[in-house]
């Protein structure tokens, strides 16, 4: 049988990793968790709580909203952080072990709380840097102590070219393939500016795939149609369209051209759900007919925008997705996904793709093949 890649799992970042890993000139910003007067344990900086840290249960959603329940309500917390935390949900050698137990052979890698602090921390560029590199530099020991089977997701920013370009190139001297970045605008330029081309270029020298992923990143949205930070942890509103910012930054990549420039770039698109892409698709090839049509405007691109998609973009798909299906709609473009171990993600990934009519012996784009092109294998 062939071989089962997850591609979406998260490690929790351990006590002191930001600041043990931190440039020492940035200590001050290190990243911290902090436990309050209650026993609630916090995502810290510089003495402001950015976010609550606590422990997902999979599959349990609920025990997130009760722990938050208890917060408001000025009750103690219902658990000690440090003593129910297991070791598999941090530490490399534990969860390939925990791999070995439900019959996955490889995994990718999320970080934990770098999904919380992004957009809190955008104020201050060096502050967000220093705490990505910090990440980043924690993500070799990943790669040595999973031997190899683990597969860690850097963490960037394209705020900064030069700094960027440098970690990508210690991300391949560390046999890091993957990093996180937001699909979002960049200082107000669209990922498609040619000021970013020589990153897109960095990207491919160094062999390692931008891949975007549900996080606290700079919003396509106003803030006006969000709650204070304070009220939501995830607003409805970004659960209700998590597809669309993958999708504006996509259209954006494929119709400026990004993939003609770069045509071994590849991008990733994980946790941001998968039903959306049939119907893009055909959206994204019917507008650019429409309106070219109507704005009486040539049109400069190599292929159909869809075939770009199909050639150079990876989607995660849940097995509740029905990916056998999407795939007959789409083509083989999905990745198997747990989630692991989040709580709205599952702690049995192949019994749940099995239930969706999923194989990996009949479907190894789905189960390895797909998540292997992003790796650059």
């Amino acid at each position: 049988m062939p071989g089962v890649i997850d591609s979406d799992q998260h490690l929790y970042e351990p006590r002191g990793m930001w600041a043990e890993h931190i440039d020492p000139a940035s200590l001050e910003d290190a990243l911290e968790l902090v436990d309050d007067e209650r026993g609630f344990t916090w995502v810290c900086w510089r003495g402001d709580r950015l976010e609550l840290a606590d422990v997902h249960l999979p599959g349990n959603v609920k025990s997130n909203g009760d722990h938050r329940r208890n917060l408001r309500g000025g009750h103690r917390a219902s658990y000690v952080y440090d003593e129910v935390l297991p070791d598999s949900y941090w530490s490399p050698t534990a969860r390939v072990g925990w791999l070995d137990e439900v019959g996955l052979d490889e995994a990718v890698c999320f970080p934990n709380f770098g999904l919380l602090w992004e957009r809190r921390l955008s104020s201050s560029l060096p502050a967000l840097t220093a705490n990505m590199a910090a990440w980043n530099r924690w993500c070799a020991s990943i790669v040595t102590e999973s031997a190899g089977r683990l597969h860690p997701v850097a963490h960037l920013t394209l705020r900064d070219r030069e700094w960027a370009t440098a970690q990508l190139a210690e991300l391949e001297r560390a046999g890091v393939q993957l990093a996180m970045i937001a699909p979002a605008p960049v200082d107000g330029k669209p990922m498609s500016h040619p000021d970013h081309d020589p990153l897109w270029a960095a990207f491919v020298e160094h062999g390692v795939t931008p891949v975007f992923h549900v996080a606290d990143q700079p919003r396509m949205f106003d803030d006006c149609w969000y709650p204070p930070d304070e009220e939501s942890f995830v607003p409805t509103i970004e659960s209700a369209f998590i597809w669309v910012p993958p999708a504006i930054a996509l259209s954006d990549m494929i119709l400026n051209g990004v993939f003609d420039r770069h045509p071994d770039l590849h991008v990733g698109v994980v946790e941001l759900s998968s039903i959306w892409v049939p119907q893009f698709l055909l959206m994204l090839d019917g507008s650019l007919d429409f309106t070219s049509r109507l704005n009486g405007t040539d049109v400069t691109l190599s292929k159909r925008p869809s075939e770009y998609l199909l050639e150079h973009v990876r989607v995660s798909s849940f097995a509740y997705e029905d990916p056998a299906r999407l795939t007959r709609k789409t083509g083989d473009v999905f990745m198997c996904c747990s989630d692991f171990p989040h709580s709205e993600g599952t702690a049995s990934p192949l019994t749940d793709y099995e239930r969706a009519g999923c194989d990996p012996a009949e479907q190894p784009g789905l189960f390895s093949d797909n998540i292997e092109t992003l790796l650059g294998r």
